[in-house]
C-alpha cells in the first residue's frame, strides 16, 4: 500500500495578478474578490468568506508599513478593526481584530455562555458554535462510555442545547467528536481568523487559518461583537526541506520544534511554516503540527495555502472554498523577503522520530537515543498502556497507518504486549475507519475503540491497571504531557509520540523498542522487523458522515427557555465582580508563593473537576491545589497568616475572602501555560484574589486574569521572585495613576518589620485598566450596553 494524495481540482482555473494602487489583487474576470459570494460552512447559509475585507485592509497596511508582509501578517492585520489608524509594532502594539467566527467546547462554554447570558445581547454577532467532547469519560468503550456520559451530563448538555438556540449557535451534541477536528472538517478555511476556547485552536492552521486559543471571556467579547484584542504576534519561521518518509510523520516536525523552542519560546508568536517541505505534508499532518503548537506558548501556527489543502476542502465538500482560496493565494503565502523574528531550519529527509517527555512536552529525544535514555534516566522500561487518536492525530490518515502496522505484526502472529486505545477525532473519521475496516483491525488485535471524544488526553479516562503512586509508562499520541495530565497519577510517565511509533511500541510492551531498528519474534518463532509504515492520508471511497450529531439554531428562538436549576451543583448564574475601590491595597497577605511549574493543570485541575466548569462556586474548590507552596515544598497546604493555621489553598483564600482581605499570588516562570481554561482566572477572583505576581505569563492566562479584573504582574528584575517570602505582607504602590508603561511598585514588610520595594512590571493597555477599574470587562461591557439602551 502506498503513501497516495487525492489529487487537487484545481486544474484548468486560471489565475492572474495585477497591481491595484500598489496592492496584488487576484483578477479570473469577475472583478473584486468580494463580488464572489462563497459560505464560509455547508451549515452557515447566508455566512460568507471575507476576503474582500482582508484585501482592503492590507492595501492601507502596505502602505504605511512599506515592507514585504508575511503570511500570518496579511491574516492579521487583514482582519484589522480600523488598519488606518491601528499600530503596528511586533511584540509591542495591541491590535484590535474582527475574527470571522468562534467555537466553544463544552467544558468552556458553559462558563463563556453564562458570561454572554450577563453581556445583555440576544444574538451572536458572528458565527459560533459549542462542541460537546470534554465531558466523555473513557472507562470501557466508545458506545457505552457516551450513553453513560449523557446521562451524567445530562443538566450540562441541555443547558448548552438551550442557550445555544436561544442566541443563534451551532450545536454539536455528545458523540460528534472532538472540537478541533469537527472544525477542520466543517468551518476552517483559508485566510480566515477564527478564536476558540481551547488551546489546541491552533489545529486549524492546517488549513490555513489564523485559529487562536482563549479563555471565555475574549469568545463573548467577539460574539458580542466587541473586537478581539491581541498582543501584535512576533512571527517565528520554520523553513521546511527535503521530504517526509518512512517511520517520520508530520508529528515528529512539531516534536522536533518544541525540543528546539521549549514550552515557551514560542510565547507572544505565531509560528509559520514554509518552504519546499510543506508539499510533502498532507493537510491533517499540518494540522497536527499547528494543534501541538499550543505546547511552545505559540499565539498560533499557520502553514501557506498549497494543493494538500485543496484535495482536503474537496474531500470534505468544499470545493468552491478550494477554488476562491486559489484565486487568493497571493495573500495566503509570505512575500519575497518578508523577515521573520527567529527562523528555523528542518531538512525532512533528515528528520528521524521523536518521542518527548516525561512531564513536559518538550523534552525531545530522537528515537535512535530514546533507548539510552530510558535507561540513564531510570524511567520504567514496562510499558503499560499505549494510546493513539485525540485532536492531535485522528486523522484518515492516521488511523490507516496504524492499522498497517496492526497488519504486519498479525500475519507475523504477534500480539500486543500493552493495553491499547484508539480515540477517533470525529464521528466522520469513526463512520469512515468502520465501514473500511479499520476498526474491526484495531479490536481484532486487542485494541479499545473510545468514544469520539477527548478522553484520557485531557484526564478523562477511568484508569484501573495501575495504583495511584505507582511509577509507570504510558505513552500516547496526544500533545500533553504534564504531571497527572492523562490518569491523575503523578507517577505516570508520559510520553508523547507519533500513531505509528505508539502502535508499534504497544506490540513490544517496552519502552527501549526502536521499530526501525529492533526485532519481534514471530509465532514461527523467527524474528520479525516493521516495514516502514504507509497509509492513505484520504479515504478513497470519501468520507462516510456517520450520524447526523449537529443541532443548527431554530428559527423562532423568542420562545426558547435556557435550562438553568437554581439548585444545581453543575450550573450557577453569575454574580458580577466588585469594582476597584479606588484604594491603595496594602498590607495584603500572600495566598502562596508558587514554587517552579503551575500550569492551568495546577490551578485549575482537569479530570474529574470538567463537571463543575458551569459552577463558579464548586470549581473554586479545586484553586491551585496541584501548585507547590515555596514554604514547605507541598501542595495544597498553605498558612492562614491571620489565624497561623495551614489548610488547604481554597480554605484559606475563602477565610480571606470572607474577612474582607484581599491577597496575592507569587509566581514562578512562564505561570499559567498549558490550557486556555479561564477558570484558573476566574476561581483566583471568586475567591478574593487581587494580583498575580510572577517571573513571567503564558500569553493566554495573562489574559484571562486580566478579563477577570484581576491584576496581572510581574517583576521588573525576575530574580526578585527570590527576595519574597511566603509570610511577607505586600502593598501595592502607583494605581492611582495606574498607565499603559509606568511600572507599579510592591513593597514587602517582612516577618521582622524591614521593608524593602521591588519594581513591577505590567502589559496593562488603556483598554485593560479600565476592566480593572470596573471589576472585570464583563462589567465594562455590560455597563455600555445598559447605556446605549437607556
Amino acid at each position: 500500500m502506498l503513501h497516495r494524495t487525492a489529487k487537487a481540482s484545481l486544474r484548468g482555473l486560471k489565475t492572474t495578478v495585477a497591481s491595484k494602487k500598489g496592492l496584488a489583487t487576484a483578477v479570473d474576470g469577475t472583478g473584486r474578490i468580494g463580488d464572489t459570494k462563497v459560505s464560509m460552512s455547508l451549515l452557515e447559509p447566508g455566512k460568507y468568506i471575507n476576503y474582500q475585507r482582508i484585501e482592503d485592509n492590507l492595501e492601507i497596511v502596505r502602505k504605511r508599513l512599506q515592507r514585504p508582509l508575511t503570511m500570518s501578517e496579511k491574516i492579521v492585520y487583514g482582519h484589522l478593526d480600523d488598519p488606518i489608524n491601528q499600530d503596528i509594532v511586533r511584540g509591542t502594539s495591541y491590535l484590535k481584530l474582527r475574527p470571522d467566527r468562534v467555537a466553544c467546547q463544552d467544558a468552556t462554554a458553559q462558563m463563556a455562555l453564562l458570561q454572554f447570558m450577563s453581556a445583555g445581547m440576544d444574538t451572536a454577532a458572528v458565527p459560533t458554535t459549542v462542541h460537546c467532547d470534554h465531558l466523555i469519560e473513557a472507562q470501557i468503550g466508545g458506545v457505552k462510555d457516551l450513553e453513560r456520559a449523557k446521562q451524567i451530563n445530562k443538566e450540562v448538555y441541555d443547558f448548552l442545547a438551550t442557550a445555544t438556540a436561544k442566541y443563534g449557535l451551532g450545536f454539536w451534541r455528545p458523540g460528534s467528536g472532538i472540537i478541533h477536528q469537527i472544525i477542520l472538517e466543517n468551518y476552517a478555511f483559508p485566510g480566515g481568523l477564527m478564536i476558540g476556547t481551547d488551546s489546541h485552536t491552533p489545529n486549524a492552521g492546517g488549513l490555513g487559518m489564523i485559529a487562536c486559543g482563549v479563555g471565555g471571556a475574549d469568545a463573548v467579547d467577539v460574539m458580542a461583537d466587541i473586537p478581539w484584542e491581541l498582543k501584535c504576534p512576533k512571527v517565528i519561521g520554520v523553513n521546511l526541506t527535503g521530504q517526509i518518509s518512512g517511520w517520520t510523520t508530520p508529528k515528529d516536525v512539531i516534536l522536533k520544534v518544541a525540543g528546539i523552542l521549549t514550552v515557551k519560546g514560542g510565547t507572544g508568536a505565531i509560528v509559520e511554516y514554509k518552504g519546499p517541505g510543506v508539499e510533502s505534508l498532507s493537510c491533517t499532518g499540518m494540522a497536527t503540527i499547528c494543534n501541538m503548537g499550543a505546547e511552545i506558548g505559540a499565539t498560533t501556527s499557520v502553514f501557506p495555502f498549497n494543493k494538500r489543502m485543496a484535495s482536503y476542502l474537496d474531500a470534505t465538500k468544499r470545493p468552491e472554498i478550494a477554488k476562491y482560496a486559489q484565486r487568493f493565494a497571493h495573500n495566503l503565502r509570505a512575500d519575497e523577503g518578508a523577515e521573520y523574528d527567529q527562523e528555523i531550519e528542518i531538512n525532512l529527509s533528515e528528520l528521524e522520530p521523536h518521542i518527548n517527555g516525561p512531564f513536559t512536552p518538550d523534552l525531545a529525544t530522537p528515537l535512535s537515543k530514546f533507548k539510552d535514555a530510558v535507561v540513564s534516566n531510570g524511567w520504567p522500561e514496562e510499558l503499560k498502556v499505549a494510546l493513539i487518536g485525540s485532536c492531535t492525530n485522528s486523522s484518515y490518515e492516521d488511523m490507516s497507518r496504524s492499522v498497517n502496522i496492526v497488519k504486519q505484526a498479525q500475519a507475523h502472529g504477534i500480539e500486543m504486549k500493552s493495553k491499547y486505545t484508539v480515540t477517533p477525532g470525529s464521528e466522520q473519521v469513526r463512520a469512515t475507519i468502520a465501514r473500511d475496516g479499520m476498526i474491526e483491525q484495531f479490536e481484532g488485535a486487542g485494541g479499545i475503540v473510545l468514544a469520539n471524544a477527548c478522553g484520557p488526553c485531557i484526564g478523562q479516562w477511568d484508569r484501573k491497571d495501575v495504583r495511584k503512586g505507582e511509577k509507570n509508562s504510558i505513552i500516547t499520541s496526544y500533545n500533553r504531557n504534564f504531571t497527572g495530565r492523562n490518569d491523575a497519577n503523578p507517577a505516570t510517565h508520559a510520553f508523547v509520540a507519533s500513531p505509528d511509533i505508539v502502535t508499534a511500541m504497544a506490540f513490544a510492551g517496552d519502552l527501549k523498542f526502536n521499530p526501525m531498528t529492533d526485532t519481534l519474534i514471530g509465532a514461527d518463532g523467527k524474528p520479525f522487523k516493521f516495514e516502514d509504515p504507509s497509509g492513505y492520508e484520504l479515504p478513497l471511497k470519501g468520507y462516510d458522515p456517520g450520524e447526523n450529531t449537529f443541532q443548527a439554531p431554530p428559527s423562532d428562538r423568542a420562545t426558547v427557555q435556557v435550562a438553568v436549576d437554581p439548585k444545581s451543583d453543575r450550573l450557577q448564574l453569575l454574580q458580577p465582580f466588585q469594582p476597584w475601590d479606588g484604594k491603595t491595597p496594602e498590607n495584603l497577605p500572600i495566598l502562596i508563593k508558587v514554587q517552579g511549574k503551575c500550569t492551568t493543570d495546577h490551578i485549575s485541575a482537569g479530570g474529574p473537576w470538567l463537571k463543575y466548569r458551569g459552577h463558579l462556586e464548586n470549581i473554586s474548590q479545586n484553586c491551585l491545589i496541584g501548585a507547590i507552596n515555596a514554604e514547605n515544598g507541598e501542595a495544597n497546604k498553605v498558612k492562614n497568616q491571620e489565624t497561623g493555621e495551614y489548610s488547604g489553598v481554597p480554605a484559606v483564600g475563602a477565610w480571606y475572602r470572607d474577612h474582607g482581605i484581599k491577597w496575592v499570588v507569587i509566581g514562578d516562570h512562564n505561570y499559567g501555560e498549558g490550557s486556555s481554561r479561564e477558570h484558573a482566572a476566574l476561581e483566583p477572583r471568586f475567591l478574593g484574589g487581587l494580583a498575580v505576581i510572577t517571573r513571567s505569563f503564558a500569553r493566554i492566562h495573562e489574559t484571562n486574569l486580566k478579563k477577570q479584573g484581576m491584576l496581572a504582574l510581574t517583576f521588573a528584575n525576575a530574580e526578585d521572585y527570590g527576595r519574597v517570602e511566603p509570610s511577607d505582607r505586600v502593598t501595592i504602590l502607583g494605581l492611582e495613576s495606574f498607565a499603559p508603561g509606568k511600572n507599579l511598585t510592591l513593597r514587602l514588610k517582612h516577618e521582622g518589620g524591614s521593608t524593602e520595594d521591588i519594581e513591577l512590571a505590567h502589559s496593562f493597555n488603556e483598554g485593560q485598566i479600565e476592566w480593572f477599574k470596573a471589576g472585570s470587562a464583563l462589567n465594562l461591557m455590560a455597563a455600555k450596553a445598559k447605556a446605549r439602551t437607556n
